[in-house]
Order: structure tokens, then sequence, then C-alpha cells
């Protein structure tokens, strides 16, 4: 994700080229922002390459489809974002792209962005890095690990922050996450620090590729 300043150039620049025609942007649903809808909060960006058509749908439900993007991530969730029990359900069948499932949020000070991982596609996000520990959640087990993010697009600009992920071994569409229990076993486990609470969404993102999905996020009794 990136800041609303990035948000702001990237919708410029993507105005001025043929795949950002108007007829094109109707295309694509609602405009890419922040907002809130049915008591819930959203957030749906994209680097202005490819198409994506993302509509937020009844309670925290939404439903997307992205045709040859390079990037985008959206989804429906809670600003701010404290541990709280999370609920999701609906398809999401992109194992053959570039795509994530997953609990997505920020923090600032320090400025973290993180990911608990439900499914993924074609690429595994912890290729490349160590494993710090794991985790257990509704009958899964979860691996934790860290990266590090140079002069990258944040909800601060451009910006240096570290990326904390929790990622099922075994992928799922649909189930409960205990965020307490993530983020009380990175810290304990990978020494990984979390800041004041942003944004928090079960968001579907693609990378390189096309794909649909369709989630419902609820807070969990």
């Amino acid at each position: 994700m990136v800041s609303f300043t990035v948000l702001v150039t990237a919708l410029a620049a993507a105005a001025t080229s043929v795949t950002a025609s108007p007829l094109e942007m109707l295309k694509r649903g609602i405009q890419p922002g922040t907002g809130t809808h049915n008591g819930f909060f959203y957030s749906y960006w994209t680097d202005g390459r490819g198409s994506v058509d993302y509509n937020n749908g009844a309670r925290g439900s939404y439903n997307v489809k992205w045709n040859n993007v390079n990037n985008w991530v959206g989804g429906k969730g809670w600003n701010p974002g404290p541990p709280r029990k999370v609920a999701y359900n609906g398809t999401w069948d992109n194992y053959k792209v570039n795509s994530y499932l997953a609990l997505y949020g920020w923090t600032t000070s320090p400025l973290v962005e993180y990911y608990i991982v439900e499914a993924y596609g074609t690429y595994n996000p912890s290729s490349g890095t160590s494993k710090l520990g794991t985790i257990e959640d509704d009958g899964g087990v979860y691996d934790i690990y860290k990266t590090r993010r140079t002069n990258q697009p944040s909800i601060q600009g451009t910006s240096s922050f570290d990326q904390y992920w929790s990622v099922r071994r075994v992928k799922r569409v649909g189930g409960t996450i205990d965020t307490k229990k993530h983020f009380d076993e990175w810290s304990k486990q990978g020494n990984l620090k979390l800041g004041t609470w942003n944004y928090m969404i079960m968001a579907s993102e693609g990378y390189q590729s096309s794909g649909s999905a369709e989630i419902e996020v609820r807070e969990a009794s």
C-alpha cells in the first residue's frame, strides 16, 4: 500500500495512459482510496497498471476482478486495527497466479507492514528469508518471518520499514484468525515490535497477474 500522495501521483499518471481511459476507469468499480462502507473500513490501492474492478458489498464483503496488473491490494476491515479475533469466508482461487489472501495491516512508530497469509499462489512470501518461529492458530500452523523494505511506498509515503509475516502452511479460504496470538508470538519469538495501530483489512493482493476474489470479514466472538 501507499500514501495518498503517492496514490494521487499514480492516478494522474494513469489518467494519461491508454489503459486508464474514462471507459476503463468506469470498468474498475469504485476508485482507489480509503473510506468506510456499511460500518467497515476499506482500503483499495493500485499502481495504475492493468485494470482492477473492486466493489464493496453488504456488511464486510467485497468482490474484485483484476486483469494484467502490476500490483494492487484491497479489502475491508477496521481502522484503527487493534488486536481482535477475525472471521472470514468467501471465494479465492488464485493458486496458479501471483496473489495473496491475507489479514493485512500497518502500524506506525515503528512503521510496520504486516501480513497473516491464509493462502498464496505461485510465489511464497517467505522465499529468501529465515523462519523465526511458528504459531498455532485455528487448527493450523503458521511460520513467522521478517523482511525489510527500503525506499518503498507506505502509508507515510516513500519509506524504509519492516514487514512481519505469518504464513499458514496449509492454505485455506475461510476460518478465524486470533490476531493477538500472532502479534504476541511475533514479539516473543522474533522480537518483532509493533507500534500504534493503523488499519487492518482482510485483503486480496495481486502482483503481475489476473484473478478474482469475493471475501467477507467480520469480528468473531
